[in-house]
This record gives C-alpha cells, structure tokens and sequence, in this order.
C-alpha cells in the first residue's frame, strides 16, 4: 500500500471511530438518564448510592459477554469509570432533589 493510499485508509478508519464516539455517547446519554431514575428511586426507597454487589453483578455481566479483543479487565476498568461517573450522577441528583425539597418544606415556626 502506498502512502496516499495508507493516508485515505487512516481518514476512513478515523472517520468509523469519529461516528463510534457519537453513539457512545448516545448511549452513555441513555444510561444516564436510566441511571437518574435509579436514583431517585433510591431515594424514595432510602437506599444507598453505591452498592457493591450491584456493581460485581454490571462487571460479571459486562466481562462475560466480551468477545473482546479487550481483555476481561480492561473491560472491567471502562465499566469501573464508567460506573464511578454514574454514582456521581445519582449524588448530585439526590443532593439536588434534597435541596428542592428543603425549600419546598414549610420552615417550623418556633414557639416561644
């Protein structure tokens, strides 16, 4: 192959990545917006955020069904970050939903 050749292959491989990356993202969107829901049925259910034997369920699921050519545990290190960001999420929610519903809270008057 040829350098020009070689440079047109690049521009194409690049571009595939390029539209990839979009519906990554589309779909980690999509999580989050599921993720959000979580939450705020954590909260409703007085749950805690991070759940350790929910997490080990995502990354047997994930791992198992890898065909790769990632290994097992650079899937499981995408999913831990991925995940790490989701807790966040489901935090900043559940702290934003807290506050709303302070305000929202008519203050005690004192009796004195």
């Amino acid at each position: 192959m040829d350098r020009e050749c070689a440079l047109k292959a690049l521009a194409a491989c690049r571009a595939r990545v390029d539209a990839l990356d979009l519906r990554i993202l589309e779909l980690i969107n999509e999580r989050t917006r599921i993720v959000e829901e979580i939450g705020r049925l954590k909260r409703l259910l007085n749950m805690p955020i991070y759940e350790p034997r929910r997490e080990d369920e995502v990354y047997a699921n994930v791992t198992s069904h890898n065909g790769g050519p990632l290994s097992a545990e650079a899937v499981r290190r995408v999913f831990e970050r991925i995940i790490d960001e989701m807790r966040t999420v489901q935090r900043l929610r559940m702290e934003e939903e807290a506050g709303q519903q302070r305000q929202a809270d008519p203050p005690e008057s004192s009796k004195g």
